[in-house]
């Protein structure tokens, strides 16, 4: 499918700020893309579809995890929002016709991260967290400037605030996340 039926469909299933968000993240690829040597097309698919299944109920990503043969953890049982990671690269494949592996992995990961991400699944990541439409994370322009120049650097910080921020607020700290970011702290 064009990345231009893409869009429209989106356009479509999608509220307006998740839409100007998924446009944001695109965009934030695509720049990461080209300042860290990556595929712009496989930036930009990835970028657009990585919130294709974020504005499904919880309980209908449940649902439909069950009914694809998705697995489902128990971190992703307690806080079902995750599961759009996971079905939204189910969806990229079926729904949008997307076969590239590459970019369906980076779409998967994108929410908790994963030890050893590939160059493509950190632009995603970090492009979700910097696109221009964000406006609270801590630390957001020093995070943004470190994206153009370490990418591993910018991965770190952002798994940081973020585990920080959950455990402030009592939030659930997904396992996979804990391992990414032990990952990077050891990798750095």
């Amino acid at each position: 499918m064009k990345r231009s039926e893409i869009e429209k469909k989106l356009k479509k299933e999608l509220d307006r700020e998740r839409y100007t968000h998924t446009l944001g993240v695109m965009y934030t690829a695509a720049a990461l893309a080209m300042a860290h040597h990556v595929d712009l097309e496989q930036a930009m698919y990835a970028g657009l579809l990585h919130d294709c299944a974020k504005c499904i109920s919880n309980e209908k990503k449940l649902k439909l995890c069950k009914k694809y043969g998705i697995p489902v953890s128990r971190s992703e049982k307690r806080s079902l929002y995750l599961l759009h990671a996971k079905l939204g690269a189910y969806f990229a494949k079926k729904v949008y016709e997307v076969t590239d592996p590459k970019v369906l992995h980076a779409i998967q990961v994108h929410t908790t991260g994963e030890p050893n991400m590939n160059t493509l699944d950190k632009i995603i990541y970090i492009a979700d967290y910097i696109e221009p439409n964000r406006k609270k994370a801590p630390n957001l322009e020093e995070i943004r400037n470190l994206a153009f120049e370490d990418l591993d650097r910018a991965m770190l910080k952002i798994l940081s605030d973020t585990l920080d921020y959950l455990k402030d607020r009592g939030g659930e700290l997904d396992p996979l996340t804990l391992k990414t970011h032990q990952y990077f702290r050891e990798l750095l």
